[in-house]
């Protein structure tokens, strides 16, 4: 497998759990970006491959490489990778833009800086001037794209995606998997979608 500039690969990743195969030599590339859904029903196995990539499981053989560097032993907050998860894990007692900034405060940013970025990132995901919001204040579409811009305030060489819209209403999903395709685009990383929803991943991969 030829490694592109920036790209996530698996090769031949194979993990195996009390006997049962989650996932058998599997293989892909993601370029940057590029967005790459794993669409199968609950217990099918397509969040392993997600968590091998973001560094939550090891897998039994196989190798994940970033722009062709092997980080399968890499532990995950090595890796600089953006999540966002289906529940949120938003802190209700901070405002947005504190929440969003969390993770450059762990990565010795200054306060001035990081709400700044903080700032710029919300902007880039529709919610200008919502900073000083409380979670709890906030619709479903709009936690999703908060924590999506958590993800991104980072600058994370990955983002990965786990069921980020399962929660939300048919109309509201409609309307968020859209903003969502548009802010993948513009950040130009590789990301992988985690999803049970053909049309999900039909809209936005």
């Amino acid at each position: 497998m030829t490694a592109l500039p920036g790209s996530l690969s698996l090769e031949n990743v194979s993990r195996t759990f009390d006997g049962h195969a989650a996932v058998s030599d599997v293989s892909f590339t993601v370029a940057a970006g590029e967005l790459l859904a794993l669409v199968g029903a609950s217990g099918s196995g397509k969040t392993t491959p997600l968590r091998i990539a973001a560094g939550y499981e090891t897998p039994d053989s196989g190798r994940v490489l970033l722009g062709g560097e092997d980080i399968t032993k890499l532990p995950p907050q090595k890796r600089g990778f953006g999540m966002v998860f289906q529940h949120y894990a938003l802190f209700p007692h901070m405002p947005v833009e504190e929440n969003v900034a969390f993770g450059l405060e762990a990565r010795g940013v200054s306060k001035l800086e990081r709400l700044e970025r903080a700032r710029k990132t919300l902007a880039s995901v529709g919610l200008e001037g919502a900073g000083k919001r409380q979670i709890q204040s906030l619709s479903g579409g709009e936690q999703q794209r908060v924590a999506l811009a958590r993800a991104l305030v980072i600058e994370p060489k990955v983002l990965v995606l786990d069921e980020p819209l399962s929660n939300l209403d048919p109309t509201l999903r409609t309307s968020t998997r859209d903003e969502l395709r548009a802010v993948l685009h513009r950040v130009g990383v590789p990301a992988l979608f985690v999803t049970h929803d053909q049309e999900d991943a039909f809209a936005i991969a």
